[in-house]
């Protein structure tokens, strides 16, 4: 069951091309779901995974711009699996996109259940709950729950991921910069052909978020692209953000 109306609001991204009911506390729909999108490589004819989708942003948003694209959705949080389920029908995406009521980092068994069997999927996207050691965690449990986690949970992650995609297949995620070291050891096991943009907030600044992709059994080796710069020196948004955050356009690891 969703959240009651009065909680949630009605946003829309994609410079209007999608509206999405969320909760008004706990996470809200950022910039990470739409760039996580738009790094996806899938195709027509293709099925993708969306990991921790929350009410289905990422997921949402690729199968928006992918005519012909399959997407599940798994969420942990019933209330958001039941606004992710309402999105994709107010969207008009229902018949192309389902949400699931599952944990990630539930057994095989769970998974097969629920029609997600081993090798099923051409690509993963995953934006994984934040590492608590660097920030204090959140006493609302919706935000909680998307940005909390223990050292181990990336590498759950990519273990499930691993496991629902095909030979070959494609894992697609949106991770803190300051810790690309441990989303690169959490796929060195099954993953290959990493390819990494960073996403700077500012001209000459850190880089606050890394978009990582690879493919399942690759030996390729690792590539950085030039990266995203979200804002200019007075704040504005770049013609390249918002050609992505509002136009739709696509990342260059899309293409990659």
């Amino acid at each position: 069951m969703s959240a009651e109306r009065g909680q949630v609001s009605e946003d829309a991204i994609l410079g209007g091309r999608l509206l999405l009911r969320q909760p008004r506390s706990g996470h809200r729909v950022g910039h990470d779901a739409v760039l996580l999108a738009a790094a996806s490589s899938a195709r027509a004819g293709e099925h993708a995974v969306d990991l921790g989708a929350g009410v289905g942003a990422a997921g949402l948003a690729l199968a928006r711009r992918v005519e012909g694209l399959r997407v599940t959705l798994v969420e942990i949080d019933p209330a958001l699996t039941g606004l992710a389920h309402e999105n994709a029908a107010r969207n008009g995406l229902a018949e192309r996109v389902r949400a699931d009521c599952l944990d990630v980092a539930a057994p095989r068994a769970a998974f097969a259940a629920a029609g997600l069997k081993p090798g099923l999927a051409d690509h993963v996207l995953m934006n994984p709950p934040f590492n608590p050691s660097r920030q204090q965690a959140s006493p609302v449990r919706g935000r909680r729950l998307a940005h909390a986690a223990t050292q181990e949970t990336l590498g759950r992650w990519a273990a499930t991921a691993a496991r629902l995609l095909r030979p070959r297949g494609v894992i697609t995620l949106i991770w803190r910069a300051d810790g690309l070291d441990a989303a690169l050891a959490a796929l060195a096991p099954g993953f290959g052909a990493i390819a990494l943009l960073p996403v700077h907030p500012k001209p000459g600044t850190p880089a606050i978020r890394v978009l990582v992709r690879a493919v399942k059994e690759s030996r390729a080796p690792l590539s950085l692209l030039p990266g995203l710069v979200l804002a200019d020196a007075a704040g504005r948004p770049t013609a390249e953000a918002e050609a992505v955050l509002r136009g739709g356009a696509v990342l260059p690891l899309a293409g990659h």
